[in-house]
């Protein structure tokens, strides 16, 4: 059995595969009322959008998405929400040599193992060009929860990161790599460009925050606010880990080092320290939510590697076609819109059972 969906109170279903005609989302248990036109969601798709700039796939799509339902006057109805992507630009004939042979890295034999048969047309249903569909549906929720600001950005690449005393929150949209650290992206530039002409490709790291969630979001044991998020971030194509908080550094520091120490405050308390990255016990605790993802680097690459073919026997691959030298890049937006995704649907079970 296959899972296309994610969710509880507010879910969503993606469809379509990377060289279909299109793709997209259907939204259900969005509340009714909320003011949602096409122009609330096509920023963020933009942010996504291949092509936009030479470290990204050259693939030329437009990702003009439409409202087929869900949505009357100008507000949604309560009932699903059909988002959908026309694809514009395929070159099916890019992957002629993937339908003989495996690539290393990619999900193309997993899928033969599975299901005996695979869409091989830039991966099919395992292509990241699915992620326009939750970037899509991320849009939505993030209008679920208004007060709640998500941010995203990318914290390394190839294993160059960015110096946190240089941190900006405004340079992170006035460069192609989401970076707020203006001496690190000058670096990337060259490192992608690099890794792009040699035929090859280069991982990253991306970091996440949401503030304004309250506290009191999530549930112990089985519907924990982190674990929510570290399942739709590793549902993300070419994910390989993540981290909340402190993450793994955190196996590092006493006990009263890792403490998040409090003090009384107005209305609440103070927090002296995040290093649980605002969520205690599967549930938030009103603190910036903050998390970082690794991307591995991506798998469809000019350089030749060793492979099989359907057969069992041995040959290499290199892979044509327009692909990201750092998939992790238009990562970005992708694990914004599962962190909305997540909070919406959180938010909505909170008020479900707790009023």
């Amino acid at each position: 059995m296959s899972y296309n969906s994610f969710g509880r109170v507010l879910r969503f279903s993606t469809w379509g595969e990377s060289h279909g005609p299109a793709i997209g989302a259907v939204v259900d248990g969005c509340p009714p009322g909320i003011a949602l036109a096409e122009e609330d969601i096509q920023p963020w798709l933009d942010k996504r959008r291949p092509g936009t700039s030479r470290f990204t796939t050259q693939r030329r799509e437009p990702d003009a998405v439409r409202i087929l339902s869900g949505v009357f006057d100008g507000r949604t109805t309560g009932t699903p929400i059909s988002l959908m992507i026309e694809n514009v630009d395929q070159r099916s004939k890019d992957y002629s040599e993937v339908a003989k042979a495996y690539r290393p890295g990619h999900a193309d034999y997993a899928y033969d193992a599975k299901y005996g048969f695979r869409d091989y047309r830039g991966g099919g249903r395992s292509s990241a060009r699915e992620t326009a569909s939750r970037v899509a549906a991320g849009a939505v929720a993030r209008l679920v929860i208004p007060g709640v600001r998500i941010r995203g950005w990318v914290e390394a690449i190839g294993g160059d990161a960015i110096d946190a005393a240089r941190f900006d929150d405004a340079a992170i949209d006035d460069n192609a790599f989401f970076c707020p650290d203006a001496e690190a992206a000058r670096r990337w530039e060259g490192a992608v460009d690099a890794a792009r002409k040699a035929g090859s490709s280069l991982g990253a790291v991306v970091a996440c925050e949401a503030t304004g969630v309250p506290a009191g979001w999530g549930a112990p044991l089985y519907a924990k606010l982190d674990s929510d998020l570290a399942a739709a971030m590793m549902s993300i194509n070419a994910v390989k880990g993540i981290e909340i908080g402190d993450g793994f550094a955190a196996a590092a520091l006493s006990g009263e080092a890792n403490a998040d120490p409090m003090r009384p405050g107005d209305g609440g308390p103070t927090f002296l320290a995040n290093h649980a990255g605002g969520i205690a016990g599967g549930i938030s605790t009103g603190q910036p939510i903050r998390l970082r993802v690794a991307f591995k680097p991506t798998s469809s690459i000019l350089t030749p590697v060793a492979t099989i073919d359907r057969d069992g026997a041995a040959t290499d691959i290199a892979t044509k076609g327009r692909h990201d030298p750092c998939v992790g890049i238009r990562g970005v937006p992708v694990v914004e819109a599962m962190m909305a995704l997540v909070l919406a649907d959180q938010m909505m079970l909170h008020r479900a059972q707790c009023g």
